[in-house]
């Protein structure tokens, strides 16, 4: 069973039909302890790093999380949930993450002409291959909404980047089971639906 974390910043709901389409069996999870038994799990987000770093810290999320991941056991994280793997987020101040990805989460560099947020369809340019990827055609496009990006110090965990103006970002990492996404899959319409339905059928443990 695929558990959707919820502490109070993510688009729930929609991730959870988009799997429902699929007919992947994925529930809304509010407890930590819940992560003990999961099959897979699902870290979405919206809003600001320092909120929601908070809110899972409140909840009791942050540990079982990291343990769970140490464990490459089937993870997903998307858009805010992608950036809160990471070390350090320098979004409106400086605010530690989960650490479970070294690395950094910057903002966009201003730019005449170039809107920030980034926000509606962009390509996917593949740089290392992953289960996820499966029967993704090259230059695929999906959905972003998002201020920031991350900057991995290991290039290995890069699996897709995309370009914004002339800056070209990291768009979803891998690393093992595990792989999160800057962009809404559960919003990019077939490709995304293609992504979900591969990562629910990664093995589990």
């Amino acid at each position: 069973m695929i558990q959707i974390i919820d502490y109070g910043m993510g688009n729930l709901r929609s991730v959870q039909k988009a799997f429902e389409s699929l007919g992947v069996d994925a529930h809304i999870c509010s407890s930590p302890d819940a992560l003990q038994d999961a099959e897979k799990i699902v870290l979405p987000g919206v809003g600001a790093f320092r909120d929601a770093i908070n809110e899972l810290h409140r909840q009791g999320f942050v540990e079982p999380l990291r343990e769970y991941a140490a464990q490459d056991r089937p993870f997903l994280g998307i858009c805010l949930g992608l950036q809160l793997l990471f070390d350090v987020s320098y979004e409106d101040g400086e605010y530690e993450g989960l650490g479970i990805i070294p690395g950094k989460v910057v903002r966009f560099e201003s730019q005449p002409g170039l809107k920030i947020p980034h926000m509606g369809w962009n390509q996917l340019e593949v740089a290392h291959p992953n289960p996820v990827l499966d029967d993704i055609a090259p230059g695929s496009h999906v959905y972003f909404v998002h201020s920031y990006h991350v900057v991995p110090e290991d290039e290995n965990v890069v699996a897709t980047r995309t370009s914004y103006g002339d800056q070209p970002f990291v768009s979803m990492i891998a690393r093992g089971n595990l792989f999160a996404t800057q962009f809404h899959p559960e919003k990019s319409q077939r490709v995304g639906l293609q992504m979900l339905s591969a990562f629910a059928a990664i093995n589990g443990r």
